[in-house]
């Protein structure tokens, strides 16, 4: 079945196909039509699971590892300081190694107060042991949603899917919604199998004290639990294709096979920089386009294969850390470090704050790299109105 339908709405729909035992509400700008929907999938029995109403974001994440503490398919959904809000319990649901799946919508973090997006509230959370995934479009939201449940299952660890504030969240695009017996072949029904759970006729403790002699273990299982699901994200994203007819795969690299300066985006401006590398070739430029999907965990492997083809990596980033530069593109040096031949990476910030990001930025941004030879500041700002 073919619907308009916002991101929120793809969100609340792949929540839905997903079969999601236990969801926790907690309503914030731009991301509140998400639990809005659910809710009124549950009040009508379109969707059986229990809907809980919460008091904050963090009583939200509290109530989701609770209940997948019990093999319980959970969700939920936040953005900005609500995601900042989270944060204590983000760690506690890695740490537990539940498959929590959390809708993020990107929204800059105050102050000054904004609903705008860039994607510094989710960057933030990335050193906590969760998954990431960033959307480009709101079909894409929807099928990562169902996807990221089947991946968390299977690492054991939660997963983030998120999507960009206004541009996605409230923007409404054909989304293809498959029916629910092809999604039941994609993903196991529910519960979840865990190797342990809150069970009352097994009694287990659970987030007690741990002793040096095991706390540097479990940490050392999360990491190679991020290690495993690169792979198991792109069987599963296989599994997705064969069974629905669309895949994305980790990263997307496209007209990169011959490309001399290769552009790295993600979320809603690759779409407007695949349309940028399709003027650049008429225009006789050999430019090309890496979508990055998957950020947590990094793919390294993939990154080394296909951005050492060009002379020149552009890295946008809608993102800062302050004190350093661009997250993306921190990641790409160090992903690259070490390789025999490497290319020159060029950084740039642009769109902070919602601040529109158009083809003509992205097509400055290529001329500027074109004709220079190195980036003249580890950061290049574009569009700052001094």
């Amino acid at each position: 079945m073919k619907k308009v339908i916002t991101g929120n709405h793809a969100v609340s729909y792949g929540a839905q196909l997903a079969r999601s035992q236990v969801i926790a509400a907690y309503p914030i700008t731009p991301q509140t039509q998400i639990v809005e929907l659910l809710s009124e999938f549950c009040a009508s029995g379109k969707l059986n699971a229990k809907f809980i109403k919460v008091e904050s974001e963090h009583s939200a994440m509290s109530a989701c590892i609770a209940a997948a503490a019990t093999g319980a398919r959970t969700f939920t959904a936040t953005s900005s300081q609500g995601l900042a809000l989270m944060h204590e319990m983000l760690h506690w649901a890695a740490g537990a190694r539940l498959p929590v799946v959390l809708a993020n919508v990107n929204r800059a973090m105050g102050p000054g107060w904004s609903v705008w997006t860039d994607q510094n509230d989710s960057l933030s959370q990335r050193d906590l042991g969760w998954l990431q995934f960033y959307c480009e479009s709101n079909q894409e939201v929807m099928d990562t949603v169902i996807q990221a449940f089947k991946i968390g299952e299977k690492v054991l660890l939660p997963v983030m899917v998120i999507l960009d504030a206004f541009v996605l969240s409230h923007t409404s695009e054909p989304v293809d919604i498959p029916d629910q017996e092809l999604v039941d072949r994609f993903l196991p029904l529910p519960p979840v199998n865990l190797p342990y759970k809150l069970d009352v006729e097994d009694p287990h403790a659970f987030g007690a004290l741990t002793s040096p002699d095991h706390y540097y273990e479990i940490r050392f299982k999360i990491q190679k639990a991020q290690d495993e699901a690169v792979q198991v994200a792109k069987e599963v994203d296989e599994e997705f294709k064969n069974i629905l007819g669309r895949g994305y795969g980790i990263v997307e690299p496209y007209r990169c096979d011959d490309a001399k300066l290769i552009l790295v985006t993600s979320g809603t401006i690759t779409g407007t920089a695949r349309i940028v590398v399709d003027s650049e070739r008429v225009k006789g430029r050999k430019v090309g386009l890496l979508k990055i999907r998957m950020f947590r965990p990094t793919p390294i492997k993939e990154l080394r294969e296909i951005l050492p083809r060009a002379q020149k990596v552009v890295v946008i980033d809608r993102n800062i850390s302050f004190g350093h530069s661009g997250v993306f593109c921190q990641e790409i040096k160090s992903a690259l470090y070490g390789l025999p031949v490497q290319p020159t990476i060029f950084g740039f910030i642009i769109g902070i704050g919602g601040r529109d990001v158009t083809a003509q930025d992205i097509e400055e941004i290529v001329d500027y790299a074109s004709k220079t030879e190195k980036p003249d500041s580890i950061i290049l700002w574009r569009g700052v109105r001094l």
